[in-house]
C-alpha cells in the first residue's frame, strides 16, 4: 500500500468518525430538547393544592364522646382523605398534622398560606350536652347566622386559649366574646362563595351517598378560617355526642366513607373551577350544534367574585374585563364577566379572567334564568 492510499483510507476513517459524532452529537441534542420541553411543560402544570386540616391535636383533644377524642377521629379521616386525593397526579396534599401533635390556629393557616394553596379544608367532630343532636355539616366564614353557629364557633376557637401569647397573636381577640365576632362577615369576601360551592358538594355527598343528616352548610366566625387566604371550608363530620353516631364515627369504615365523600367533593369542585382536558369539555361544540336554538341552550357565564357590597359594574372596577354583569342573590351580589352559549368561547374568557389577577374564577351555567351544573348545560348542547 502506497503513502497515497493510506491517506486516502485514514481521510475515509475520519470522515466516519466526524459523521457518527455528527449524527450522535445532533441526537443527543434533539433528546435533550426533548427532555426540556417535557420537564419545562411538567413544571408549568402547577398541581392543584389541597390543604387538609385534622382538627385539634396533642394537649387539645377537642371534644370528646363515649371515651373517644375528636382529635383521633378527624386525624385518621383526615389521613383518609390525603391518601384518596394523592391518586390524582394533579393534586398535591399538604397536611397541618399527621400525627398526634398541637398545633395552633394561626400555624395552620400560615401552613396553607405559604403553600399558596388552592383549598383548605379543616375536620372536626361535634359534641354536646345533649346525646340527642346528630348529622353532619360544613361551615364557612362568615357572622354567625344564629346562637347555635356562635356556639360552636367559640367551642373551636376556645384551643388559641393553649397558645402562648394568644392575645398578642390573634389581635386581642376573645373566643368567649361575642363582641369578637362582629365583622366577622367581612372577611374572605373574595373566597366566600368558592367556599360555599365546596361546601354544597361535601354537604350534598354526605347526604345523597351516605344517607347522613344534613345540617347544612353554616357560616360562623371560626378563626382557622379568617387566617387563610384561600377558599376555606369546616367540616363537622358529626356527633361524638350521639351514640350511634359516636359508633359510626370511630369505625373504620365510616372513616373511609366520610373520607372518600370529602375528597370526592374536593375534585368535583377543582372540576367546576378548572378547565377539563377532557373532550367532553372542551371540543367543538359551537359547530356540532349550530341548529339547536337558543332557546334550548344553556348560557355560561364567568363568575369572577361575590361581595355583600356593591360595586359598579365597569370595566375600571374589575380590571379592565368587559362586560361585567352584577346580581343579587341573598345577601351577595354576585360579578360575571362575559357570557355565552358556548363552552369553549367562555373557556377562554375564564383563562381572560385568570390573567387579569381573579385566581378564584370559575365557569357557571344557567337555563331558564335556572343555575344548572356544568354537566347538564353541555347536554344542552348537544342536538
Amino acid at each position: 500500500m502506497n503513502r497515497s492510499q493510506k491517506l486516502k483510507l485514514k481521510l475515509q476513517s475520519l470522515y466516519k468518525a466526524l459523521t457518527f459524532k455528527k449524527h450522535f452529537t445532533l441526537g443527543f441534542i434533539v433528546l435533550l430538547h426533548c427532555f426540556n420541553s417535557v420537564a419545562l411543560q411538567a413544571q408549568n402544570q402547577e398541581k392543584f393544592k389541597v390543604v387538609i386540616d385534622a382538627g385539634h391535636g396533642g394537649k387539645d383533644t377537642g371534644t370528646t364522646g363515649f371515651g373517644i377524642y375528636e382529635k383521633d377521629i378527624v386525624l385518621a379521616v383526615a389521613l383518609k382523605v390525603g391518601e384518596k386525593l394523592k391518586t390524582y397526579q394533579d393534586v398535591q396534599v399538604i397536611y397541618t398534622r399527621k400525627n398526634n401533635e398541637f398545633i395552633g390556629l394561626n400555624e395552620r393557616a400560615v401552613i396553607g398560606n405559604k403553600a399558596k394553596a388552592d383549598l383548605f379544608v379543616s375536620i372536626h367532630c361535634n359534641g354536646v350536652k345533649s346525646r340527642s343532636p346528630y348529622g353532619s355539616e360544613t361551615f364557612v366564614l362568615g357572622l354567625h347566622r344564629n346562637q347555635d353557629n356562635l356556639e360552636v364557633a367559640m367551642k373551636e376557637n376556645q384551643v388559641i386559649e393553649l397558645e402562648k401569647n394568644y392575645e398578642e397573636k390573634y389581635g386581642g381577640f376573645d373566643p368567649n366574646s361575642p363582641e369578637s365576632y362582629i365583622g366577622f362577615s367581612l372577611m374572605q369576601e373574595e373566597y366566600l362563595d368558592q367556599s360555599i360551592l365546596l361546601a354544597d358538594y361535601i354537604q350534598k355527598n354526605f347526604t345523597e351517598n351516605l344517607k347522613r343528616k344534613n345540617r347544612g352548610v353554616k357560616q360562623a366566625g371560626f378563626l382557622v378560617l379568617r387566617e387563610t387566604y384561600m377558599p376555606s371550608v369546616l367540616v363537622e363530620l358529626g356527633f361524638l355526642s350521639n351514640k350511634n353516631e359516636n359508633k359510626f364515627l370511630k369505625s373504620e369504615s365510616g372513616q373511609s366513607h366520610l373520607a372518600k365523600q370529602i375528597s370526592q367533593a374536593v375534585i368535583n369542585y377543582k372540576n367546576a373551577l378548572h378547565i377539563e382536558n377532557d373532550n367532553n369539555y372542551a371540543g367543538s361544540e359551537v359547530t356540532k350544534n349550530q341548529d339547536v336554538s337558543d332557546e334550548y341552550r344553556a348560557t355560561f357565564y364567568v363568575q369572577i367574585a361575590a361581595a355583600k357590597r356593591k360595586i359598579k359594574a365597569s370595566a375600571e372596577n374589575f380590571n379592565g374585563l368587559d362586560p361585567i354583569f352584577r346580581i343579587r342573590e341573598g345577601d351577595l351580589y354576585k360579578y360575571r364577566y362575559a357570557e355565552s352559549h358556548s363552552h369553549k368561547y367562555i373557556q377562554n374568557k375564564l383563562l381572560e379572567a385568570k390573567d387579569k389577577g381573579y385566581k378564584g374564577a370559575f365557569i357557571i351555567a344557567y337555563l331558564d334564568d335556572k343555575k344548572i351544573s356544568i354537566e347538564q348545560a353541555l347536554k344542552t348542547q348537544i342536538k
